[in-house]
């Protein structure tokens, strides 16, 4: 494998050549009109990369020039050329101008001192899945919207391409919706232990929604959200008590855990709570998708609740299990008139004997890899992100009993190098659906931006090459020797990072 620019993910081809491509101050990017927003979005971050390195911005004369190029190529792929006079990113997209830019950012981030000196060459490069995430719990505690900026913005240069929002569960609600004001009103805080008791928590509103959209869309990050159903529904009942089967009290869980009180099946209103929570989405997140949850939904008060019994007998249904399928399809349907796709977690697949799942959902395998197997055997569309397999970042990054993380798994970069979405099980026709794999971290025990960013680096560079890099292309020795030049990088850009045993 070539060392010499030393990128993360991995590129499909790497030729270096004679000579080196050389600059003093900001590089002047370039090129055709229909890739402003990319160059007017690198020309700024690279400002930023050279303001954060404490070097002086002496662009023009000496400064590096770089040129962007229409090309026939297939979405987000792109070729560099560098040569000792200027440096060429072509693309057929602004996705694939925007990759390879980041590709020449990484390499400017590795020596942004003076001069910037870079070994001419030549790479060409691809991604393998078009689905390449991370999901940021923003219920259990809430993150500024500088922080999930700037880690869009480092995810960014990873040519990881999918933010997943986790804007509601037990611990709180973080979506205005007009019509029901109290979810923010009173679903957006929780007594806070870790603070003596005192309240804490917050909310988007539609402006900072709009912001991080918009910072994303510009270096072409898809913001997905989910608001979760019908489970994981304290901050909803705190908020709505009638939405729920006992009629409470309940409050905002200032604990962690799966709770009893869900959604009450029976009752119509959570269909206009959805509706109304489903326009909301509709009109301010641009992405075909919406994740609906559906994980972790306990049964027993369905099982004693009258209104609930009475649904049973209207559906035809013998289980209150069965009523969760009943429901997933219902909001589905709602979603499907609205433009958008449900994604739901893997046990939207259990009990859908008389409701089968629709074959538009998308299903996001988390308790193994067995959900994605089932799911595309079914045909439906699949994102991996097992927690066995290196995806779950709130695990320890090694056994280390000093390290932070929950302490039931732990996940380590070469589980997150190791893992693939396609699995050997799979038909040629059930590895077609795998849109691609998602790394998550859930933040029970994370409560700080920079705890987020340990939590989150290095795992999510081997992740990221994981679902990136052609399979016979991997290499984690190569990649264990790059590492190390990519984390200063890192360091550059204020990223906090776990630099411990990579294996565990």
């Amino acid at each position: 494998m070539n060392q010499t620019y030393a990128l993360v993910p991995q590129p499909v081809s790497v030729k270096q050549g004679e000579g080196f491509f050389q600059c003093r101050g900001v590089p002047v990017i370039s090129g055709d009109s229909i890739f402003k927003n990319e160059i007017d979005t690198v020309s700024a971050q690279f400002r930023a990369d050279w303001e954060r390195c404490g070097c002086a911005d002496n662009t023009g004369g000496a400064a590096g020039k770089i040129f962007c190029k229409k090309e026939d190529m297939k979405e987000e792929a792109y070729r560099l050329l560098i040569t000792q006079d200027a440096v060429t990113v072509s693309a057929g997209s602004g996705a694939g101008i925007y990759n390879g830019l980041q590709s020449l950012r990484q390499m400017f981030l590795g020596g942004c001192d003076e001069a910037v000196s870079i070994p001419c060459g030549e790479i060409e490069d691809r991604p393998r899945f078009g689905w390449r995430g991370l999901m940021l719990d923003c219920s259990r505690y809430f993150y500024s919207v500088e922080f999930i900026k700037k880690l869009i913005d480092t995810l960014s240069l990873h040519h990881i391409n999918v933010f997943h929002w986790h804007l509601t569960d037990d611990q709180g609600w973080r979506l205005p919706i007009k019509e029901y004001p109290l979810l923010i009103e009173i679903g957006s805080k929780r007594r806070e232990h870790r603070l003596s008791g005192r309240f804490s928590g917050g909310f988007y509103t539609e402006d900072d929604i709009r912001d991080v959209i918009a910072f994303a869309t510009a270096r072409h990050v898809e913001v997905v959200p989910e608001v979760d159903f019908p489970g994981h529904a304290s901050a909803i009942l705190a908020a709505y008590p009638g939405l729920g089967c006992t009629g409470g009290p309940y409050q905002v869980e200032d604990r962690f855990g799966i709770f009893e009180d869900v959604l009450c099946a029976g009752n119509d209103g959570i269909f206009d709570l959805a509706a109304a929570a489903f326009d909301t989405l509709a009109r301010l997140f641009p992405s075909a998708y919406v994740h609906i949850g559906g994980d972790e939904v306990r049964f027993n008060n369905w099982n004693e609740c009258p209104k609930c019994k009475k649904r049973l007998a209207e559906t035809g249904l013998k289980t209150p299990q069965e009523l969760q399928s009943w429901i997933t399809v219902r909001l589905a349907k709602m979603l499907a008139e609205r433009g958008k796709t449900a994604i739901g977690w893997d046990e939207v697949l259990e009990d859908t004997g008389q409701y089968k799942l629709p074959k538009n959902v998308v299903v996001q395998s988390w308790r193994g890899r067995e959900g994605g197997i089932k799911a595309s055997g079914l045909g439906h569309r699949v994102i991996m992100s097992s927690s066995k397999d290196g995806c779950y970042l709130d695990y320890r990054h090694s056994p280390d009993p000093e390290e932070i993380g929950q302490r039931w798994g732990k996940s380590t970069v070469f589980q997150g190098y190791s893992m693939d979405p396609i699995t050997p099980e799979m038909t040629a026709e059930q590895a077609a659906l795998v849109l691609g794999g998602q790394a998550n971290l859930w933040s029970e025990l994370i409560y700080a931006g920079k705890i987020a960013e340990y939590m989150i680096f290095p795992r999510i560079c081997a992740i990221a090459e994981s679902l990136w890099t052609a399979k016979e292309a991997k290499n984690f020795e190569d990649f264990k020797r790059r590492l190390p030049i990519h984390q200063e990088r890192l360091d550059r850009l204020g990223i906090l990072q776990y630099r411990g045993n990579l294996e565990g």
